[in-house]
């Protein structure tokens, strides 16, 4: 199967595209909801969680039905202020009422890559089929997203769908991510991407031969969007855009 191309959607700023964007995550849960009754997302870390802060004020989601899993995380306690657990939890977790069973969160008491493989034995178990109904991912500077940094061999990395990481040139240096074989499984992912410090990575994302982490993403059989706004679009003056949301 071919994968899919990338669509872009380019907001005029931040507010508006964190009103889209929960807009979106709306409709693919209840989606998700009628057609199998329940709702499988993964988030990122970074500067993400803070875009989907709207959607703990909606009255008309039921949180029962969402299973929260992490694109990454650090091999950190649920309770560092490193965690993208914990940055979530700030912002929409510790808001609705998900029940905590349906959040896997990693198991930091354990070795990182027994970590891994713990948790992607518990995402088997809550999800056989493995494709989420959404991914959101973040790009970092350098092109990464998730924990696949530029130059590293978990690009190349076919087995695995968790993988530990010890060597992040981020630091935390020790992690756990979902890998291409796991994200190309996701009915939708969606990138969000803001600010000036994006913009060469964009390009370089968006080109016919990405260039970058972030960019190598596909999904086989789903939809892949990138929400930008003006700033980290301003090098694709010459990209066609798609006005598809």
């Amino acid at each position: 199967m071919s994968p899919q191309p990338a669509l872009v959607q380019i907001f005029p700023d931040n507010i508006e595209l964190s009103k889209r964007l929960c807009s979106f995550v709306f409709d693919r849960y209840l989606e998700a909801s009628e057609a199998r009754g329940s709702f499988h997302i993964a988030v990122s870390g970074g500067s993400l969680p803070k875009f989907l802060k709207g959607l703990s004020k909606r009255a008309d989601i039921d949180w029962s039905l969402w299973w929260v899993y992490f694109c990454d995380e650090r091999y950190v306690s649920n309770d560092d202020p490193d965690s993208n657990y914990g940055a979530l939890s700030n912002v929409l977790l510790g808001e609705v009422s998900i029940p905590d069973s349906q959040i896997l969160k990693i198991n930091s008491s354990i070795p990182v890559d027994q970590a891994a493989k713990e948790y992607e034995g518990e995402m088997r178990k809550r999800l056989p089929s493995l494709s989420m109904d959404l991914a959101l991912c973040g790009m970092g500077p350098d092109g990464h997203t998730c924990s696949l940094f530029p130059g590293h061999a978990l690009l190349e990395e076919t087995n695995l769908l968790i993988a530990p990481i010890t060597d992040s040139p981020k630091p935390p240096p020790s992690r756990i991510t979902m890998t291409y074989p796991l994200l190309a499984k996701s009915r939708n992912i969606v990138f969000v991407v803001t600010g000036e410090s994006k913009v060469e990575k964009v390009v370089e994302s968006l080109c016919e031969e990405p260039q970058t982490p972030a960019g190598k993403v596909k999904t086989d059989e789903g939809t892949l969007l990138w929400f930008l706004d003006s700033a980290a679009a301003s090098g694709l003056s010459d990209r066609p855009v798609s006005q598809m949301y």
